[in-house]
């Protein structure tokens, strides 16, 4: 019995930590699409419950914020870029978000949660 129980957690898992990779390749894509991140953030909310527990809730935590405080400081960008510190606002955004895109991928590719 306990057998099935630990192949159905392993099964779990596994299928959770695709899901969590395929948010992150949106997050990546939407550099070039803009719209895959929308996608990503609806994705991590739907399915965040199903993570709850698990290492990989971090991840989906993680995500959850790379979105909106991603977006909050594209915004502050976008407002400020007449001013000229918007386009160093912006260019800070993305290197951030690149980085939590990479290191959210690692520890997952490590199978390590996200320390916040």
């Amino acid at each position: 019995m306990s057998e099935e129980y630990n192949v159905l957690d392993e099964e779990r898992t596994r299928s959770l930590k695709s899901l969590v990779q395929v948010v992150y390749v949106l997050y990546a894509l939407s550099y070039f699409t803009g719209i895959t991140a929308v996608v990503g953030i609806i994705i991590n909310y739907v399915k965040r419950e199903d993570a709850a527990g698990t290492w990989l809730e971090s991840h989906f935590r993680w995500q959850i914020r790379t979105f909106w405080f991603g977006l909050l400081w594209a915004v502050i960008g976008a407002v400020t870029v007449f001013i000229a510190i918007g386009f160093a606002v912006l260019f800070a955004n993305f290197c951030w978000i690149i980085y939590r895109i990479v290191k959210g991928w690692l520890n997952l590719n490590d199978n390590k949660p996200m320390t916040i």
